[in-house]
This record gives structure tokens, sequence and C-alpha cells, in this order.
């Protein structure tokens, strides 16, 4: 049997945010995303202000509202700022809707087509974990980089080195991450990468549980985690605390140099978690050569991890917004497949540092 081509990429990933404007003047003095369209009352959008940024492969969208009465200012007050929808195009949206319908497990819903002068945009939605949506983006009869109800923005921006989404992360609550599992690979195609348990993912203090899918050959991949047992507050149940529901964790980010990368979002006041220099001093010991300047790597505090194919490096942020729910990974791959499991007692210890400083292990 052929195999289904159901979706193509992540092609988006839209945020609700209490203010649209400021979230997307950090990305871009920040982080180096370049604003390419702006919708508003200006534009003929009468209930949001959203602004699109991009960098490379990326493509965010910050979406703020208008009336704190509506579903973007609900959003906002129940969740904080956060991440909405996670889009995805598709070669052929009906295709792609008889191909979920012959699984029988995932509802396509609100389907929309758009006749514009650059040809026709057609639009549905899939459900997922907590408020979190895709928007299945079918773009094969539409000749434009922007959607209705955009302008163009004449703006620049330093970009920073990230080139693509690596993989974007979610939490769920405890017992949640099986039947989203399936939700995903029984309804819509993905199969699954990878699992780690709480033996693997744990510290004395705290665990979890995750799984991998990817679709399409890792152009897609989404890690589901879910909190486990432990003596103290898991992250993800904090995460799960303030949120007040599932949602998006974390995206990952690659670029292909990442001591370059984060020495310029550090220059620029991104904020990174803490790794104790003893993590740098049996390092080779641990992962094998590498090719990067240990002692640079200890003064910018990225961890390394390897696996059968090769090595990946990566650092996370503290989160981003007020709340402490969501944050950005930076990862650099040099043959690896992994997701750096060698290195999550070391992330635990970080993230549980500031747990502890804000009251909440």
């Amino acid at each position: 049997m052929e195999e289904e081509n159901l979706f193509n990429t992540v092609k988006s990933v839209e945020f609700y945010v209490g203010s649209a404007k400021h979230w997307a003047y950090f990305h871009q003095m920040a982080m180096g995303f370049r604003p390419v369209g702006y919708a508003g009352p200006e534009t003929g959008v009468r209930d949001r202000v959203s602004y699109i940024l991009e960098q490379n492969g990326i493509r965010l969208i910050f979406t703020s509202f208008l009336d704190p009465r509506s579903p973007i200012g609900e959003h906002v007050r129940l969740h904080g700022d956060g991440i909405k929808d996670i889009t995805m195009d598709v070669p052929d949206l009906d295709e792609t809707i008889n191909g979920l319908n012959r699984r029988g497990v995932v509802k396509v819903r609100n389907l929309s087509t758009l006749r514009t002068d650059w040809g026709k945009l057609r639009t549905g939605e899939v459900p997922t974990y907590g408020e979190t949506v895709h928007t299945l983006l079918d773009l094969s009869d539409y000749d434009h980089n922007l959607p209705p109800g955009y302008q163009e923005l004449d703006a620049s921006a330093e970009p920073t080195g990230l080139l693509k989404f690596d993989h974007i992360v979610g939490n769920v609550e405890e017992g949640k991450m099986d039947p989203w599992v399936n939700y995903y690979i029984k309804g819509m195609g993905f199969n699954q990468l990878i699992s780690f348990d709480d033996k693997q993912i744990s510290t004395e203090y705290s665990a979890l549980r995750s799984k991998v899918v990817e679709y399409g050959g890792r152009r897609i991949i989404f890690p589901i985690n879910e909190p486990a047992l432990g003596l103290k507050k898991s992250q993800i149940q904090e995460y799960l605390d303030y949120y007040n529901s599932p949602g998006v964790q974390h995206i990952a980010l690659l670029t292909d140099n990442i001591v370059k990368t984060v020495s310029e979002l550090k220059r620029r006041g991104v904020e990174f978690l803490y790794t104790p220099d003893s993590y740098y001093d049996d390092l080779e010991e641990r992962v094998g050569h590498i090719g990067e300047d240990i002692e640079k790597l200890r003064e910018l505090r990225i961890l390394v991890d390897r696996d059968e194919h090769g090595y990946l490096l990566q650092i996370f942020t503290k989160p981003i917004g007020d709340r402490p729910t969501f944050f950005y990974e930076i990862i650099q791959r040099k043959g690896a497949q992994s997701f750096g499991a060698g290195n999550f007692k070391a992330l635990f210890k970080s993230i549980e540092e500031e747990q502890r400083k804000r009251g909440n292990l």
C-alpha cells in the first residue's frame, strides 16, 4: 500500500498573548526574527492584532485581543501567553480530510475557503491536547506569502542563525500521554519514534514520562510529556498548574552553529537555564570527542549528548512570559537523531532550582 502524504511540514506557530506588539518586538530585537506581516483594524481585521515574524524556515505569529471578552482574551486570561495553533501545511486538503476520515479518529472542523486576488486559500482545523489546535493549510491554489487580512511590513532584523523548527513539545496530564500518542498514530498516521519512562527522566525530587511521535521521515516531530510521581512537584505538573490545561511546553529551534547563536542571543538579553561547572569536568569522558571548545561550552552553559548517529548540543531558555510555562530550546545536531536523554538529569536540576526560587518545588 502506498504511504499516505497527509502533511508537509509545520508551517507556522501562533501564540495568543497579552500584547502582540511586545512579543513581536522581543522576537525581533532579542531573537532576530524579521516582522513580515501585520493584521489589525487598519487592515480591516476588527477583533485582533497579529504580527507575523520569520527567520529562515521558522514562522511565528503573535496575536492579541481587542476585546477582553473575546475567545482570544479568554484564552490569555486562563492560560497566560501561550501557543494556540501549530499549523501544518498539506498538499491537498480534500485528500488529507479523506485520509483522516478513513482512520475514524480525528474530525476536521471549521472548514473554510477564502477566495482572494492571489487565489484560493483553504483551511480546516484539528483539535489536540488542551485548547491547542492544528490548522490544516492548503496553499496549492494560493500565491502570496501572507494570509488574507495582512499587510506587508518593511522591517529588518539581525538574524541569530535559527534555521527551522526541530520539534515542538506538549505537556499533558498524568495518564493522558498514551491516549494522545495513540491519537497522533492511529488518527493522523504518525509513528512513534522513541519513549522515555520515569526511571530515565527523573531526579530525587521529580520525574516525567515522554513519548515522541513523528511524521514523514521526521519532517514533523512532536514529543508529548506527562508528569510522574516524585517526592516533589514535577516540572510538568508546575506547567499544568500555571497554564491551567495541557499545552505546548517548548519549541526546539535548530541552528548550525549553536556557539555563535547562543552567544548572540545572550548578548541581546535572552536568559538561559544555568548548568553547574561540574557538568563539564568529565564531559568528554561521557560523550566522547567533540569538535567544540569545552571551555566555550562551559562559558555558555551548552549541554552535549551523543547517540549511535552522532552528537547534539542544546540549551534551554528560561520561560519567555511571566508564567513559568513556555520556553525555547536551541539545538544543533551533528548527526544525532535523539533528544538529549543524557542531559535530562542536568536539565531537571536546573529547572528544579528555578522551581525552588518560585516556591513551587
